[in-house]
C-alpha cells in the first residue's frame, strides 16, 4: 500500500472547480512534485492534503489510514504533517533553535535539545542555534523552516513553493540542498512549484497539473521524453512542432528527413498503416537537433541566447519553419548564418495534426 494516495479527489469553491478527479499515489521515502502554471490548483490539493480544505469528493489516505473523506475529516494537527510555508514563516521573537524546537514541547528537555542539535548539524547550522531569524540569510532562513518541518518526525512533509523568495542561484543551490535533507531523514513529501528546474531537481516523480487535473504523473525523465499530451511537451522544457507524415508504424517524416520509432506511431487514422497521408505533429526539442559542420543539411541562424556553456539557437529551416538547437558555445555563429545539422532523436514523439492538409506535407517535402 502506498504511503500516500489520493483517491477521485474534488474540491469546488462556490461554482468553481478547482480540483477534479484528481488522484496519486506516493511509496514512503519518495518525494513528488506538484508542478503546473499558477491558478492550476496546486496549492489546492497541498491544503487539502495538509487538512485546511475539506474535500467535495474522493479521500486521502495516509499510511493506511484514510485522513479526508467517506465521513472523515481529521484535523491538520491530527495528521502527523509537517508544512514548509513560501514564506517560512519563522517566529521572529525566538532563536533559531527555538524555532526548530516549537513542535517538541510535548517531549523531555535532554530529548528536545538532543533533537534540535541533530536537525541544527542535518542543516548546516549547528553554530546558529542561538540566532534570531533576521541574523540569518534567506537560505538559511529557509533551512530552518525546513528543520522545524522535520522536528516532529512528520508522517508526510508538505512544501509550498519554498524556494520562490530566493535568488536564481541560491533556489539552484538549495534546492539540491533539500532533497539531500529530505532523503536523509527517509521523509515522504511532496514539493509545490511552477517552477520545472526546481521539480526537477527535488522530486522523484512529478504531477503535471492543468485547470485541476493531473495531466502525467511520471519521473523527470519521462516527462521530458514522452509526454503523454500536448500540455505536457510544451509545459516541460523547450522544443518545437513540426509537421510530419507517418509513412509506416515505425517511421515518421518531417523536412528535416526520415525518423525512426521504436514505439508504434499512431496516425490521424488510430494506427500507422492506413494508406493514407497521415499528419502528425513531431516534437522536436534542443537536443535533437545536432550542430554539424559536415552535413549537407543547413539551417540559418534566426536568434541566438548565451549560456555560458551552450549557445540556444534559433534556427529557420528552408521552409520558414523554426527549430532549437543546443550547441556548445564555442560554435559562436552569428545572425544570419547557415550551419551543418543533423537530427539526433532517441524519442519521437507525435501528436495527431487535426488541421487542413497543407500542400507540402501533401507532396511530403518534395519541395
Amino acid at each position: 500500500m502506498s504511503h500516500l494516495e489520493l483517491i477521485d479527489i474534488d474540491l469546488a469553491f462556490g461554482s468553481h472547480q478547482v480540483v477534479r478527479q484528481l488522484s496519486l499515489q506516493l511509496e514512503k521515502g519518495q518525494i513528488g512534485c506538484l508542478l503546473g502554471p499558477s491558478g492550476c490548483g496546486k496549492t489546492t490539493v497541498l491544503r487539502c492534503i495538509a487538512g485546511f480544505e475539506p474535500l467535495a469528493a474522493g479521500r486521502i489516505r495516509l499510511d493506511g489510514a484514510i485522513v479526508s473523506g467517506g465521513g472523515i475529516d481529521l484535523p491538520p494537527e491530527r495528521r502527523r504533517i509537517g508544512m514548509v510555508f513560501q514564506d517560512y514563516a519563522l517566529f521572529p521573537h525566538l532563536t533559531v533553535a527555538e524555532n526548530i524546537a516549537f513542535g517538541l514541547r510535548g517531549e523531555r528537555a535532554s530529548a528536545r535539545q538532543a533533537r534540535v542539535g541533530e536537525l541544527l548539524a542535518l542543516v548546516g547550522l549547528a553554530e546558529h542555534g542561538r540566532k534570531y531569524p533576521h541574523e540569518m540569510s534567506g537560505g538559511q532562513q529557509q533551512r530552518v523552516a525546513l528543520a522545524r518541518a522535520l522536528a516532529p518526525r512528520p508522517s508526510l512533509l508538505l512544501l509550498d513553493e519554498p524556494f520562490s523568495n530566493l535568488d536564481v542561484e541560491l533556489r539552484e543551490r538549495l534546492s539540491h540542498e533539500v532533497r539531500e535533507i529530505i532523503k536523509a531523514t527517509d521523509t515522504t513529501a511532496i514539493l509545490v512549484t511552477h517552477d520545472q528546474h526546481e521539480a526537477f531537481a527535488v522530486a522523484d516523480e512529478i504531477g503535471i497539473m492543468n485547470q485541476g487535473c493531473i495531466q502525467q504523473w511520471d519521473t523527470p525523465y519521462n516527462l521530458y521524453h514522452r509526454p503523454t499530451n500536448r500540455f505536457v511537451a510544451d509545459f516541460i522544457g523547450q522544443g518545437v512542432f513540426l509537421p510530419g507524415v507517418v509513412l509506416s508504424e515505425h517511421q515518421v517524416e518531417v523536412e528535416l528527413g526520415m525518423l525512426n520509432s521504436t514505439t508504434p506511431l499512431e496516425c490521424s487514422a488510430g494506427c500507422g498503416q492506413c494508406g493514407k497521408i497521415c499528419r502528425v505533429d513531431v516534437l522536436l526539442r534542443p537536443d535533437d537537433i545536432v550542430h554539424d559542420d559536415g552535413s549537407p543539411l543547413k539551417a540559418q541562424v534566426a536568434h541566438k541566447a548565451f549560456r555560458g556553456a551552450d549557445i540556444l539557437y534559433t534556427l529557420r529551416l528552408a521552409s520558414g519553419a523554426k527549430v532549437l538547437s543546443l550547441v556548445p558555445s564555442h560554435h559562436n555563429h552569428c545572425i544570419g548564418e547557415r550551419i551543418g545539422i543533423r537530427l539526433d532523436v532517441d524519442h519521437v514523439v507525435t501528436f495527431r495534426n487535426e488541421a487542413p492538409p497543407a500542400r507540402e506535407v501533401a507532396v511530403r517535402f518534395a519541395a
